[in-house]
């Protein structure tokens, strides 16, 4: 199969998308499917990285017009639908068009769906409406069905935490997963691969404390974070931090951990995958819904909105941590109760086989 990826990575959008959509690209080559991505060229984008694991990278032109540069897209969503629509038509056929962009809606897939034989909508908000075959969201909801009325009635549903895209490393760490107890003395810190609002150094400034001067720390930063010199320079003055970038071991990592201090996004499924008690800040409005959930589920604590988190509540939070054991193994707990069952093999069975339906 002719698969292709539309998914971008910035400074400022983080890498998040490209990350999920890697993970699903080796899954979809493995069965032998061939993949391309389309990305924006953004500053901070991560086109080399997806040409280095293998993949043909096809660059849109940057943005132009400054007033689009507070949405997703950064261009005008017909623009981008016309451009991508135009490499498709180059390289056709292709078999299948997978998008995963907060920018991207009914509109802009009613203008390209007509160009490839199937199309799939990765989404985590049910915010705006798809014209899809397939839409997956790994995301968990109180709602029966949130994307009623979203989709076309032909669209097959994949939603729930059983369909989160992890990548075999993680399989792998779970099977070897120990229990935990409760008590804390490693602890992982990452806000994902560009860490926009800078929580990384906000933690570290906490963990600069008397109090947390036993805990071993691995500190974990994307290639792209633009301040990950400085970070090094940080860990450096902790005796017992280790600096680590971009790398390929993070469920090693999560594993090894009592208690992770991240943001709220994608990398909240992969904590609860392995069980891994965390103490959340939201560093974009995105977050909030899945931060939310988990929260209340007693899976994560949330410390709230970056810009109103201090390092002292920071400090704060992971002291109570430590003075309840009790608490923290039900976090652990029910992180994995949050997950339920595996369904992997399932997504990628969707999409290779096809065994769903288009519009009349």
């Amino acid at each position: 199969m002719n698969i292709w990826i539309r998914a971008d990575s910035s400074y400022s959008m983080g890498t998040g998308h490209i990350m999920r959509c890697l993970t699903l690209a080796a899954g979809l080559a493995a069965r032998g499917g061939r993949i391309s991505f389309i990305c924006r060229d953004l500053p901070g984008n991560l086109a080399d990285y997806i040409r280095g694991r293998g993949y043909t990278v096809h660059l849109l032109p940057p943005p132009v017009d400054p007033s689009y540069a507070a949405f997703w897209l950064q261009v005008d969503w017909r623009t981008d639908a016309l451009e991508t629509a135009r490499l498709i038509e180059m390289s056709a056929p292709v078999d299948c068009l997978i998008i995963d962009h907060y920018g991207i809606d009914k509109r802009w897939e009613t203008m390209v769906q007509e160009k490839v034989k199937k199309l799939v909508a990765i989404d985590d908000l049910a915010d705006r409406p798809h014209q899809c075959d397939l839409l997956l969201d790994p995301n968990p909801s109180a709602s029966i069905d949130r994307y009623q009325g979203l989709v076309p009635a032909y669209c097959t549903k994949l939603t729930g935490t059983c369909y989160t895209l992890l990548r075999p490393e993680f399989r792998a760490a779970k099977r070897g997963l120990a229990e935990r107890d409760g008590s804390i003395s490693r602890v992982l810190v990452f806000f994902g691969g560009t860490d926009p609002t800078g929580e990384t150094i906000k933690t570290l400034q906490a963990l600069k404390s008397p109090a947390l001067a036993n805990l071993h720390l691995d500190v974990v930063v994307g290639g792209m974070n633009r301040r990950k010199e400085d970070i090094a320079a940080l860990c450096r003055g902790l005796p017992l931090a280790s600096f680590h970038c971009q790398i390929d071991y993070m469920a090693a990592l999560m594993q090894k951990a009592d208690i992770s201090i991240g943001a709220g996004g994608s990398t909240t499924w992969e904590r609860c995958y392995l069980g891994l008690p965390s103490l959340c800040i939201i560093t974009a409005d995105n977050q909030r819904q899945i931060t939310a959930l988990v929260h209340a589920q007693g899976a994560a604590y949330c410390l709230g909105k970056s810009s109103e988190v201090t390092p002292q509540g920071i400090e704060q939070g992971l002291k109570a941590m430590l003075a309840a054991p009790p608490r923290v193994r039900a976090m652990s707990e029910q992180a994995l109760r949050l997950m339920g069952e595996d369904k992997w093999d399932e997504v990628i069975d969707r999409i290779m086989g096809g065994d769903y339906g288009k519009s009349e």
